[in-house]
């Protein structure tokens, strides 16, 4: 089989042919040609590299560069460009050029990720693989009511994404409650309506929460739900860090941040749990993608620094997240014209974005205030 390398191209006009040479001779005495080596013609130098120490390469121009008196080395500009290759693998000290990002032939992979146990948790669930339409009445809306009763009425199956963040006030009083019952009834609640959703997910579809520690009652939220969704049988596919920056908090004595201003503001992080029912495989055509390389490379990270939403005076929220955070989640997760839903749509966040970045929605909520300033957002869009 035939080696493959990497050429990396020089200007060489200072140094004679016959000194050239001489350099590529010494070069050779010390790196191996299976590693590295040299080709020099047309005031040209052509170095092809599989494998590289680095440090020593550099060593051993230094050293030549003295030993032959070069004024100009052109061997200082095939380090740079070799600084400047970005991608490689790491063997020892050696960066490897090529071949290093080749998959390795593994014989019956799909026998050994099974015995291995890959995401063990969701397996033989019972999901249906085929995917359905929203009806019409359902899609571009903004719905007033009891989220477990609304989604009832949807087909199974029908929706592309869901994204949303569970109020921490729906139905219940936590002031008289007792002590764990009102958490277990609020978490058993949510649930009713997360399974609703998860029957209404399309097969491939993502689900992603957006929800926050519960410090104060010691009660880890973000893996409650998670835990949930793996119990359905649901693929968990990662976890963000959203960095809210509320530098205009104090710390508090218990390790997290309170605003003097506005109690919601407390904690200057939340996390975004993401989910997929099935399969992580997502369909959709490359040409309804929007989300442009940079983007994609600068957010497929664990955590996102994203000032939190200054309006919530303005719409008359005191929880809202900001639109920016919604816009990453739906480029990522989504394509232009998928359905989005989000089963606590306050004053509509998820919706607006969804409607200024080419996609389909439906929002809920219980709130006849909180719908008719979500359907107001939703008009502002169309100017």
């Amino acid at each position: 089989m035939e080696i493959q390398y990497k050429t990396i191209e020089v200007e060489n006009k200072k140094i004679s042919e016959e000194k050239t040479e001489k350099l590529i001779k010494a070069f050779s005495a010390v790196l191996p040609h299976e590693e590295v080596y040299f080709e020099h013609g047309d005031n040209k130098i052509r170095a092809h590299i599989r494998e590289l120490d680095l440090l020593e390469f550099k060593h051993i121009v230094r050293n030549l560069a003295k030993e032959y008196e070069l004024k100009e080395n052109p061997f200082n500009q095939i380090v740079e460009k070799i600084e400047k290759i970005g991608s490689y693998g790491i063997k020892g000290k050696k960066r490897i050029f090529v071949g290093y990002n080749k998959e390795r032939k593994v014989r019956n992979r799909n026998d050994k990720e099974k015995k291995r146990g890959i995401y063990f948790y969701a397996q033989n669930n019972e999901f249906n693989t085929k995917n359905y339409e929203v009806p019409d009445k359902f899609v571009n809306k903004i719905i007033c009511g009891d989220s477990e009763k609304v989604l009832k009425e949807l087909p199974e199956n029908s929706i592309d994404l869901i994204f949303t963040s569970p109020p921490y006030n729906f139905g219940l009083d936590y002031n008289t409650a007792e002590d764990g019952f009102g958490w277990k009834k609020y978490f058993d609640k949510l649930f009713t309506v997360f399974d609703e959703c998860i029957r209404v997910l399309k097969y491939g579809g993502r689900i992603i929460v957006n929800i926050q520690p519960l410090f104060s009652d010691y009660i880890p939220s973000h893996h409650v739900v998670s835990k949930f969704f793996m119990d359905r049988k649901l693929i968990w596919k990662g976890e963000i860090i959203w960095e809210k920056n509320n530098y205009n908090c104090k710390y508090t004595a218990w390790g997290s941040w309170k605003s003097p201003s506005n109690p919601y503001l407390k904690y200057t992080w939340e996390f975004l749990e993401i989910f997929a029912k099935g399969t992580l495989k997502k369909e959709g055509k490359r040409e309804l993608a929007d989300i442009s390389a940079e983007e994609f490379k600068k957010w497929v990270v664990g955590k996102w620094s994203i000032a939190p939403e200054r309006n919530m005076k303005k719409y008359g929220h005191p929880a809202m997240f900001p639109e920016e955070l919604v816009a990453r989640v739906l480029k990522l997760f989504s394509f232009k014209n998928d359905v989005i839903l989000d089963p606590f749509n306050g004053v509509g966040s998820t919706t607006a974005v969804a409607r200024k970045l080419g996609r389909r929605y439906l929002g809920i909520d219980v709130s006849e205030e909180y719908c008719k300033t979500a359907k107001d957002r939703i008009k502002e869009t169309l100017f």
